[in-house]
């Protein structure tokens, strides 16, 4: 009986998170086409924040469980979901993703240095205090970048990002969805212990598996809404800066609250997946491409990813 009840809420709980997730990043999206960005850089800062906050939001609340494990099977789980998954289904629907931007010079080396960081950084198993400060640093650092560089970059059909009217309504729906986004995180994370008990699992196999495949589903319906647009751009740009958002804030600001513990599973399997699936975005990206039959490819990657984390591979 108290399984069922947490499974639940669980269900509940992790919905109400992705649904205001949704409504959150709406408004965040309009409140940056409000500020003059371009499509790209509101993929890259604003969409892929939006779409990163239940990550965010559940992993400080994990930390203030005593339950920090969560945090990096949290991490390595989206990371991997938004490009064996999210960025497949992408290519898949849409035929082919075409991008006009050239990730090659910075952004496609750091997400190649995050993953390979965030690998280094927990072969100890423990994420300390001075690694969390460096990840903060290196996520600043990466915003303030992408905002500096591409602020005025002319968008897909060649004609400069037009700045949208001023509007409260967004502000507004930005405030309330948060709020409820905490919620939603709270109890997502409570009941993910709860289960973990009841089953006597790792907490750190339902983050990795159910909570990272919940709380990509706003990169998700992003992909699909950036296909009926024909916008390749969204979804690259998001996949990407939702990841590095990921690895340096989702892992860096629960880190400034406490040492954060990465499980045996986590090290050995999760790990090396997420630098693989990063590796791979390198090689299908690097022509600025990705066709619908490397999107099903990565789909049979995380079909093996879920299958060595539950051990049935």
């Amino acid at each position: 009986m108290d399984l069922t009840l947490w499974l639940v809420v669980f269900v509940v709980s992790l919905s109400a998170l992705v649904k205001s997730s949704d409504y959150f990043t709406g408004a965040a999206e309009k409140i940056g086409l409000m500020a003059g960005l371009s499509p790209f850089v509101v993929g890259v800062t604003i969409v892929s924040i939006g779409t990163s906050l239940p990550e965010l939001i559940s992993s400080v609340i994990a930390v203030y469980s005593n339950a920090s494990e969560i945090v990096a099977g949290n991490v390595i789980g989206s990371n991997v979901a938004n490009i064996f998954l999210i960025m497949a289904i992408g290519a898949i629907v849409g035929k082919r993703l075409r991008i006009h931007h050239n990730l090659l010079p910075v952004d496609l080396p750091i997400l190649i240095g995050s993953a390979l960081f965030l690998g280094v950084t927990v072969m100890d198993k423990v994420f300390t205090f001075g690694e969390a400060c460096i990840f903060v640093c290196c996520m600043l650092l990466f915003m303030a970048y992408t905002v500096n560089n591409r602020r005025e970059q002319p968008g897909k059909n060649g004609t400069p990002a037009e700045r949208a009217p001023f509007r409260w309504r967004p502000i507004i729906v930005l405030v309330l969805s948060g709020f409820m986004v905490f919620l939603g995180a709270k109890y997502t994370i409570e009941s993910i212990i709860k289960i973990s008990q009841i089953l006597n699992i790792g907490s750190e196999v339902i983050a990795v598996t159910a909570v990272a495949f919940g709380t990509s589903l706003p990169e998700l319906a992003v992909t699909f809404a950036a296909v009926k647009k024909d916008n390749a751009e969204i979804i690259v740009g998001n996949v990407l800066g939702s990841n590095i958002f990921n690895t340096f804030a989702v892992m860096g600001v629960p880190g400034l609250i406490s040492t954060l513990h990465v499980s045996d599973m986590l090290l050995f399997t999760g790990i090396p997946v997420m630098i693989v699936a990063s590796l791979l975005f390198l090689v299908v990206i690097v022509d600025r491409r990705m066709s619908s039959w490397e999107g099903w490819f990565f789909i049979l990657f995380y079909v093996y990813f879920i299958g060595k984390i539950f051990n049935l591979l």
